[in-house]
């Protein structure tokens, strides 16, 4: 990795516009750094880059191409979720709750055993890090409860009228489904065109995701961040799903 950025606690960060891939033994690869320092992620964030990394590692910032999307229009609610949104919303016992406990949510996804990953990226650093953009109201989570208990949920950042999921987790069946496309009904009601999925799963391709190239992702980024959605109150709650039906 001769050829990548280490980043001290004031460097730029390499613009993935002019700077794609580095080192091409490692594509996407855009930076490196000891730790995730004091505003580096919404800086991050806003050129079209995320951590991604495991414990003992260094911070390893990436910008892949071609980039995991979901197009909020393009949701698929299978006719089965369908299904499982109308017994929710029947279910005077299961609720939505937008930014009621962000720690829990990103703990919960950290803890999620699953097929396609391990979890083990969603670090101590990176819950610090993402808890403070929560606190500066770029970051939100979305949780399916139960008698009041956690069943599912994701977390996502948010700047302009752009929308980065993170990170989803499933106690129940379709728990998390029920979570996205809560936050893909309120993205498409507000004019938020896509939701940037990072990299490409089975499971996300399944509900609508699709690759775009580098390029057309981070000319839409900069189109979306000039927008003003991120003054939209992040207050929603299960009746946002009656949008799919």
């Amino acid at each position: 990795m001769s050829n990548i950025t280490w980043l001290g606690a004031h460097d730029p960060f390499p613009n993935p516009i002019s700077c794609q891939d580095p080192d091409p033994s490692v594509p996407g690869l855009i930076a490196v750094s000891e730790r995730i320092y004091p505003g580096q992620l919404a800086r991050a964030y806003q050129l079209g880059i995320f951590p991604w990394y495991s414990d003992n590692q260094p911070v390893l910032w990436w910008s892949p191409n071609p980039r995991m999307v979901l197009k909020t229009a393009n949701f698929k609610c299978h006719d089965s979720l369908k299904k499982t949104i109308r017994q929710f919303l029947q279910d005077s016992k299961k609720e939505i709750v937008v930014d009621g406990d962000f720690a829990s949510v990103v703990r919960s996804c950290a803890t999620a055993s699953r097929k396609d990953q391990d979890g083990t990226w969603i670090t101590h650093e990176i819950m610090d890090a993402y808890t403070q953009l929560h606190e500066q109201s770029h970051a939100h989570s979305i949780a399916v409860l139960e008698d009041g208990c956690l069943i599912g949920g994701l977390y996502c950042v948010a700047f302009g009228s752009m929308v980065f999921g993170e990170s989803m987790f499933s106690r129940q069946t379709d728990a998390s489904k029920i979570a996205l496309a809560a936050l893909c009904a309120w993205c498409h009601q507000h004019q938020v065109e896509m939701i940037d999925c990072q990299q490409e799963t089975a499971h996300l391709s399944s509900l609508g995701a699709a690759p775009i190239a580098r390029d057309e992702f981070l000319t839409h980024l900069q189109i979306a961040l000039k927008q003003s959605n991120m003054e939209i109150c992040w207050k929603f709650n299960k009746e946002i799903l009656r949008h799919w039906l």
